[in-house]
């Protein structure tokens, strides 16, 4: 198995203000609407996962309460260690250190692997994705989630933040690679506007952070995500 960090691109939100992301995370997709979209297309019950990129392992649980083994890969050691905690009472998760081009995972051993706002940019992700089918079983599938910076109003501020960002071109490499494409709405619904301006605020620049909270009424916000789904082909032995 692999399990290399060298080289690996910061993750500066969670990296940074892992207590913010937490609440981040407990704002996100109010009404599930992710792991609903997600189940319609593949089921894990009974069955191996692997999150990638699994932070302080917020979504471990949820895949734990079906899946017959979790493992979620994490190339950031405080996260890693958050993680282990997080999940030290549940017997069928195992947290590994490792980053998505070079899983520390058997080959042809698992059957979802889920990645969550990690492949923003689409073009040089191939590696990570080329990993993903090696770890797959012949009909598992990858999932990778980001969110949709073609949809108001989040959309706008990530391209407001990143100008040379190209949603048509990372959804275009998505495509030559082989994945289904879905686009889910949900909510984010936070505490307190504190709360809400604190998320912002790690999500964003400043400048582009405090005229976000000031289009926010109240304390929910829409947000768009798109799903992308490739299925490793039954009966291939290698990628």
């Amino acid at each position: 198995m692999r399990g290399d960090t060298t080289g690996v691109i910061p993750s500066p939100n969670i990296w940074h203000w892992p207590h913010l992301y937490e609440a981040e995370n407990r704002a996100q997709d109010a009404d599930g609407a992710l792991f609903a979209a997600i189940g319609s297309g593949v089921d894990w019950t009974a069955k191996i996962v692997v999150d990638v990129g699994c932070g302080t392992g917020f979504h471990l649980p949820v895949f734990a309460a079906d899946a017959r083994c979790v493992i979620g890969v994490e190339p950031h050691e405080p996260l890693v260690s958050a993680a282990r905690a997080r999940v030290e009472a549940l017997g069928n998760v195992e947290v590994r250190t490792g980053r998505a081009d070079s899983l520390p995972v058997d080959t042809g051993s698992v059957d979802l692997v889920h990645a969550r706002t990690a492949y923003f940019f689409g073009p040089g992700c191939g590696p990570g994705i080329h990993e993903a089918m090696r770890v797959l079983k012949p009909g598992g599938a990858l999932v990778v989630v980001d969110l949709d910076a073609t949809a108001a109003p989040y959309g706008n501020w990530m391209r407001a933040d990143l100008p040379h960002y190209a949603p048509a071109a990372v959804e275009a490499f998505f495509d030559a690679q082989g994945f289904d494409l879905r686009r889910v709405d949900t909510r984010w619904t936070f505490p307190d506007r504190r709360t809400l301006r604190d998320v912002l605020g790690i999500e964003f620049s400043p400048r582009v952070a405090r005229a976000a909270a000031r289009q926010v009424d109240g304390l929910t916000l829409n947000v768009r995500y798109r799903i992308h789904t490739r299925y490793k082909p039954t009966g291939v032995e290698s990628v």
